[in-house]
């Protein structure tokens, strides 16, 4: 090997060996094999030797450029294996101490409550329907009989978008019931599904908030009577808040969309909250909880279903008022909060299963 490829091959060694870091190796390995290296110049420059030295010289770089290469890579696993030994080091665990305890999240009241209610309605036969949160003011209130001077088309109660064209302007759906509508109008009877979903109305205090969620029950089939319809809801109930025993009462009301209409309350206790029939003491009263009714002969006509052949009856409930009735919540407002100290207090466990089918 002539001097200047000795030369070369003595200095790249030192400055390895003087490299403490990654960083100052790969400055010795772009200087030497790098595009515009020591030796890449030296290889470049091969076809200005005479050609009675071509070749030799040639072998030589070779020879040269093949050792400083196997030279460079051991240095490079030297250096990887010192900057591990030196984090493993740095960052020494002691076996012997405890876990550290992991966050875990947990299930929002709201989303665990509506996987309680598709629990207990699935066992009855019931599969969840869906549909937008906005819609046409067909399928919000004139397909569902509700009148043209009802308070709840007012613009003080709903939230209407720019209209298009001629048409009604559009809704954020005030309720749940046009996925009823759009059920009725997608499918022939019998249908069983209920509709879990956000809706809004033009209201905010502790008991009232803009945007909440509603879940309610549509029940088409032959021969369907009130019987029917109470039977279904005081198994929910019961199931839901878990007393075998809860008092059930059926007053009769009025909504547009059923006919008969009936509000449904249940037993509780004035003084104390709790929910049940009456103790010894007294104190027993009536909570209404949720509505109901057979679904009015108008609104299955409008969907094309012939009344005199098919019933069916309809009931809706809050999902944020029968999950603070069961939880012992009085403000509706933190629902919506997303206080991670309210949600670790009222959480649910993401692995623990929904089974409260199972009593109803």
């Amino acid at each position: 090997m002539t001097d200047d490829l000795s030369a070369l091959q003595h200095e790249t060694e030192a400055a390895l060996a003087a490299a403490t870091d990654l960083r100052a190796w790969d400055a010795v390995r772009v200087a030497t094999l790098g595009r515009s290296g020591r030796l890449t110049a030296l290889l470049r420059d091969l076809g200005k030797a005479p050609p009675e030295q071509r070749r030799e010289r040639g072998a030589a770089l070779n020879r040269l450029r093949d050792s400083l290469t196997a030279r460079i890579e051991a240095r490079r696993l030297e250096l990887e294996e010192e900057e591990l030994d030196a984090r493993l080091a740095a960052e020494r665990l002691d076996p012997t101490l405890p876990p550290r305890p992991r966050e875990t999240g947990s299930i929002h009241p709201i989303s665990r409550t509506m996987e309680e209610i598709a629990a207990i309605f699935g066992a009855m036969g019931c599969e969840i329907a869906e549909g937008p949160d906005i819609e046409s003011d067909w399928m919000n209130f004139s397909a569902l009989n509700i009148p043209a001077h009802h308070p709840a088309r007012a613009d003080h109660d709903t939230f209407y978008l720019p209209a298009q064209g001629n048409l009604p302007p559009p809704v954020l759906r005030t309720q749940t019931s046009p996925v009823q509508i759009r059920t009725m109008l997608a499918r022939q009877p019998p249908i069983r599904v209920i509709v879990v979903g956000r809706t809004y109305r033009a209201d905010h205090d502790a008991t009232h908030s803009p945007m909440f969620h509603q879940c309610e029950g549509l029940v088409l089939d032959r021969d369907l009577h009130l019987g029917h319809l109470k039977g279904t809801l005081i198994d929910f109930l019961r199931g839901f808040f878990g007393i075998a025993d809860l008092p059930v009462r059926f007053r009769s009301s009025y909504f547009p969309f059923t006919e008969p209409s009936m509000e449904v309350d249940i037993g509780w206790n004035r003084r104390t909250g709790e929910l049940g029939p009456s103790g010894p003491d007294g104190g027993g009263d009536w909570l209404e909880i949720l509505g109901s009714g057979m679904v009015h002969p108008r609104v299955l006509a409008n969907c094309g279903i012939d009344p005199r052949d098919w019933q069916g009856f309809a009931w809706g409930m809050g999902v944020e008022r029968i999950a603070m009735l069961k939880h012992g919540m009085t403000d509706l407002r933190p629902f919506f909060e997303s206080d991670i100290r309210w949600l670790r207090h009222y959480g649910f466990s993401s692995l623990a299963p929904t089974m409260l089918h199972e009593g109803a």
